[in-house]
């Protein structure tokens, strides 16, 4: 892994659009930015007029030796910066983030040849989508399998891309909680032990597996895998509350 110090950096709103009814994708130029590795995260610092400060961490939804940085952050609405975010934050608006940060819980291309297994609950998609649109990018051919549960259609992250991602290297299966399309295979549900064993590849064939979401969810889906004879080494997780 190539070393990537983090350090504070003055960023600029480049773009901002909305990426669902709650979130909204904002596109940073960072200058000083040193790149990083999908899966990474960064701490975004707001200060008021009064010299107040509030910082939250956000994952990255791009990666690579860029200076384009692509967050897409989901409302909280007793949260203190991502309402700011979502509903204030304008193009040509200078924000501090700081960062790459994190190492465990980031995809590169290595000697393993075991296939990789993405698990999202919500906006816990992010950091996996940096991982699958990297994968896609790269000459690696590791099959990679996203299984991704959100709540109606309008809700999923990425939509066109995850879509446009899919290939013979790459596999999504998404899983509706409220509301589904009609023409789901499934019918709206939360994801079930069954169900989970049934979307994810097999424990036999020893993928390594990302979860990412809310604490609940993460936990649930880590018992499951390990109860499914999964390894806990293969399993790296992220987990996320308020902000």
């Amino acid at each position: 892994m190539t070393a990537r110090t983090a350090a504070w950096h003055a960023a600029t709103v480049v773009a901002s659009r909305p990426e669902t009814a709650t979130a909204r994708r904002i596109e940073l130029e960072v200058p000083t930015w040193p790149g990083n590795e999908a899966g990474s995260h960064l701490d975004v610092r707001l200060t008021a007029p009064d010299g107040y400060q509030a910082s939250r961490s956000y994952s990255v939804a791009s990666a690579g030796s860029g200076t384009r940085i692509v967050l897409a952050v989901d409302e909280v609405p007793d949260g203190e910066v991502s309402p700011f975010l979502v509903h204030d934050l304008r193009e040509g608006d200078r924000i501090e983030v700081h960062g790459p940060l994190g190492a465990f819980f980031v995809w590169m291309p290595s000697d393993d040849p075991a296939p990789v297994q993405l698990i999202a609950g919500g906006s816990g998609v992010v950091p996996l989508f940096a991982m699958a649109s990297a994968h896609a990018a790269s000459a690696d051919a590791t099959p990679f399998r996203l299984l991704y549960s959100v709540r109606t259609p309008e809700d999923v992250f990425f939509a066109d891309e995850l879509a446009a991602l899919v290939d013979d290297r790459f596999a999504l299966d998404l899983v509706y909680t409220r509301r589904a399309p009609a023409h789901a295979e499934r019918a709206p549900a939360r994801l079930t032990v069954e169900g989970l064993r049934a979307a994810v590849i097999p424990a036999d064939q020893r993928p390594r597996v990302f979860v990412c979401g809310p604490t609940p969810f993460v936990e649930a889906v880590s018992g499951w895998l390990i109860e499914a004879g999964h390894s806990a080494a293969r399993i790296r997780t992220e987990r996320f509350g308020g902000s």
